[in-house]
């Protein structure tokens, strides 16, 4: 797309308010574009609105009018969630009028480089690992993108000498056409998100455009371990100097875990003798710290630490440096969080986990004493990879939400005896509080109840977050 500033006085039209729709709406405003805001939402729930209109940006809600892109449209920004099954995107893509996410806008005006991250699992929190390893490197960091922050906005008062540190989805990667990241990392790519993409070839697709506009002068990180990852690199696509990754192979090249982790490991052991080091093209070899010095517990979690330091060390930070913040650093909320211990059962909250791929990641961190809450939101699998890790690392699980009997079946299949369905209550919270009662009712002392549910929220709740911060109020209250 132009430069923002090449849109003044043409009509500019944001379809979704929300905050990075606020954004860049005011964006736009102040470098003198005709805005227009479109909202599905009533106005009574779009509180945005009343911001806007006191701007003079048009807004309206409820509704798509039939007459919102014309040919007097230049530009159409949407929130990375629309569907370009959405009548308004796809009359601007019939007409031929481009279509962007945020993150288009924010890379064309921002003075400071961005590190953009990508991935089925991981982003957030090594997205902010990296934040926190650049704050302690001197290197000001702004952590922004999907993890809160609009690009936008971080973009609008970064200066030369920060680096931006954007968690970005499929959803905004896909809206973007000259988009390109001084350093990019892809963690990884597993089945997920398939309802909005079509398909897995259109959200590996997604993925890979945050490399498509690197140089050689930038950096791409990517995991060798996964096979999406590894094809990208040997793809002849990606211009960028690559660093891999990986914690079960001896890299010659890269960060890596030694002694590797067997490809099979279902349950890291060893981690005291196993370090961390980085080794260069000219055959030297730096050992960074020691796995088991590590904050965060889990073999993915040294995989997120592995792609977090090749990114803070192509920043420019030094190798001491990243110590501290890599022993000091214990996560984010609602990823395999740590909430309380009762009656001697410790109670983890992972409402993150909303595809297979994550609940079996969170498994493998403990051992297999494990009283699972699982289901949500049914996008069509049959979760039977789940039934191997079932029968290895749970002892009993509490179903619930529209996958409730897929759930329970694959516990079934695996050999488990305690499985219990949670039919729906009278409201979700209440549902999910008796979930909890159901699980305690299940765990003896040295169990673990962890909630990993392996699908969406949105069955019966607006979002993750809310699901997970239910959950730790109710094993609080046990």
């Amino acid at each position: 797309m132009n430069h923002p500033s090449l849109y003044k006085d043409q009509k500019v039209i944001v379809l979704g308010l929300a905050r990075s729709g606020v954004s860049v709406a005011k964006l736009f405003h102040k470098l003198g574009a005709k805005v227009t805001v479109n909202d599905m939402k009533d106005r009574q729930l779009s509180p945005e609105a009343d911001e806007l209109d006191a701007l003079g940006v048009s807004v309206i809600c409820g509704s798509h009018p039939e007459d919102l892109i014309g040919p007097d449209t230049a530009l159409v920004v949407k929130n990375p969630g629309i569907p370009y099954s959405s009548p308004p995107v796809k009359q601007a893509i019939e007409q031929g009028i481009e279509v962007v996410t945020e993150v288009e806008v924010a890379c064309l005006i921002s003075p400071a480089p961005i590190i953009g991250i990508t991935g089925s699992n991981g982003k957030t929190t090594t997205t902010t690992w990296i934040g926190e390893m650049l704050e302690a490197a001197g290197l000001k960091p702004i952590v922004a993108g999907n993890i809160g922050t609009p690009l936008c906005e971080a973009a609008q008062v970064a200066e030369p000498d920060n680096w931006i540190v954007a968690e970005l989805s499929s959803f905004q990667l896909k809206g973007t056409t000259d988009f390109r990241p001084r350093i990019a990392l892809l963690l990884n790519i597993v089945e997920t998100h398939l309802d909005y993409h079509g398909g897995m070839e259109d959200y590996s697709a997604s993925k890979a455009k945050l490399f498509a506009n690197q140089t050689p002068e930038d950096t791409a990180v990517l995991n060798a371990d996964d096979p999406a990852c590894r094809d990208l690199m040997h793809s002849g696509k990606l211009q960028a100097r690559v660093i891999p990754f990986s914690t079960t192979q001896d890299l010659t090249y890269g960060l890596c875990v030694t002694p590797p982790y067997p490809v099979d490991l279902t349950e890291p052991v060893g981690d005291a003798e196993r370090r961390i080091v980085w080794r260069d093209r000219e055959g030297g070899e730096r050992e960074i710290i020691g796995v088991a010095e590590l904050g965060l517990p889990g073999r993915h979690n040294t995989a997120n630490a592995l792609a977090a330091i090749a990114a803070c060390l192509a920043a420019g930070a030094s190798a001491g440096s990243l110590l501290e913040p890599l022993r000091q650093f214990r996560g984010v909320e609602h990823r395999l969080e740590y909430v309380c211990d009762r009656n001697g059962v410790a109670y983890y909250n992972n409402s993150k986990a909303t595809n297979s791929t994550a609940t079996i990641i969170a498994l493998r961190s403990f051992a297999p004493r494990i009283v699972l809450i699982a289901g949500g939101l049914d996008r069509g699998s049959d979760y039977m990879e789940l039934l191997p890790h079932f029968r290895d690392q749970v002892k009993a699980v509490v179903a619930l939400g529209e996958t409730r009997g897929k759930i329970a079946s694959v516990a079934e299949l695996a050999g488990l005896t305690a499985i219990k369905i949670v039919e729906p209550e009278e409201d979700a919270e209440s549902t999910l509080r008796l979930a909890v009662q159901e699980a305690a009712s299940l765990a003896e002392p040295g169990d673990i109840v962890l909630l990993s549910p392996a699908c969406a929220s949105w069955d019966m709740f607006k979002s993750y977050e809310t699901r997970g911060s239910i959950f730790k109020q109710s094993a609080h209250n046990l």
